[in-house]
């Protein structure tokens, strides 16, 4: 397997939309509105990183990373996902891949960390882990995730972009 992480073109759009709402489509835990967030994302120029995995010129992941603000006034924190990879490609080592170019992008930026929601099992093995007084409203604690790049995690209520609540 040769894989490739690069950035996405204009021509991937509508790849990156059929593979994102075919990674979901039988997932647990989620509104199978993935596809919609990230096509909002991108109109509202909310997508500070959206790199795609490619297998022999054939796009197989994508990631999606966007800025994220919290109650205290903290800057410079991300929100990555969804992070998505074909089904029949799952487990294959492509979503650990697209997590560590991420992450190294993300300090490239000057990020001082980044949050996300999803499997704490998963997750962890990046570094991620919950911390109680960093929060996101109505989703289960134990599934919040964060990783700080600068030592210090700011306190208070994260919230991600009107794009996550895309329906269409």
């Amino acid at each position: 397997m040769n894989i490739t992480i690069r950035d996405e073109r204009v021509e991937d759009i509508a790849t990156i939309e059929a593979l994102t709402k075919s990674a979901f489509l039988h997932a647990e835990h989620t509104s199978h509105t993935e596809h919609f967030i990230v096509n909002q994302l991108r109109k509202h120029h909310q997508l500070s990183i959206s790199l795609v995995a490619e297998e022999e010129q054939t796009i197989v992941g994508h990631v999606a990373v966007s800025p994220v603000k919290i109650s205290s006034g903290e800057t410079g924190w991300y929100g990555l996902g969804p992070i998505s990879v074909l089904p029949h490609k799952q487990g294959l080592g492509i979503g650990t891949m697209l997590m560590h170019a991420t992450l190294a992008r993300l300090k490239t930026l000057g990020a001082k960390g980044c949050v996300l929601l999803g499997d704490p099992n998963y997750y962890g093995r990046f570094g991620f882990q919950v911390v109680p007084d960093l929060t996101l409203p109505d989703v289960p604690k134990e599934y919040f995730q964060v990783i700080s790049f600068v030592g210090s995690i700011p306190q208070g209520e994260v919230s991600y972009h009107e794009a996550f609540n895309a329906t269409e």
